[in-house]
């Protein structure tokens, strides 16, 4: 998981999200969880005797594969390469415009 970071901007390509844009908050293994992308409902116990339970709406991650980044100069959907520079530093390209993202 090096070609997305936490805080990329990104549009889901496939599912029943398809479409939706959001910024990637946490990434989990093989999977992301992008802001207001995936709500689902969960369901929480009373926490104490008299309390009662409640319905709150999270976010559930979604595959990497699914999602796309958006390219900053064109803000399109684009596929990322990786290349060093000349200290040896990796560094993420869009492949559609050339340029260098972060």
């Amino acid at each position: 998981m090096k070609r997305l970071k936490t805080g990329d901007k990104v549009v889901v390509i496939a599912g029943s999200n398809k479409g939706k844009e959001g910024k990637i908050t946490k990434i989990l293994d093989e999977k992301v969880i992008v802001e207001g992308v995936n709500i689902v409902k969960k369901h929480l116990k009373p926490k104490n005797n008299n309390g009662n339970g409640e319905i709150i709406e999270t976010e559930a991650p979604i595959h990497a594969s699914n999602v796309m980044l958006i390219d900053p100069k064109t803000k399109k959907p684009t596929k990322i390469k990786i290349e060093k520079d000349n200290k040896g530093k990796k560094i993420r390209i869009s492949k559609k415009s050339n340029e260098k993202i972060d």
